[in-house]
């Protein structure tokens, strides 16, 4: 089956009371236990913000250069995802759609490429 990444920046978020966001864990726990009992779940996780750590792996001058922080100046970042394993794209934007409305914000779904057999 087809894996997806279903995602949201940061700044989709919008500005909530923590009254706010601490209602939304729950909702998002439930869609997340919902995924495993139909066996979509492969992982699921929110990203720190900005005070977390953040590393740039940049190979570009012939040598990986480790460096900490992003590796350009952006104004949006990643703030969370799952992924699951499903049948088609119907089942994933209903994950999507599932995900989104408990977490309260907007969530975009992309397919992985399949991945390439092994001969």
């Amino acid at each position: 089956m087809p894996e997806y990444l279903i995602y949201f920046n940061q700044q989709w978020v919008g500005d909530h009371s923590e009254e706010w966001f601490r209602g939304r864990g729950p909702r998002a726990m439930a869609v997340v236990n919902e995924m495993k009992a139909a066996g979509a779940y492969v992982f699921a996780g929110g990203l720190e913000e900005e005070d977390g750590p953040i590393y740039n792996a940049d190979p570009t001058s012939g040598d990986v250069l480790i460096t900490d922080g992003p590796y350009i100046e952006t104004k949006e970042f990643l703030g969370g995802f799952a992924l699951v394993d499903v049948a088609d794209d119907e089942a994933a934007k209903m994950w999507a759609g599932k995900i989104a409305e408990a977490c309260g914000w907007p969530h975009e779904v992309r397919r992985f490429k399949p991945q390439p057999q092994a001969e």
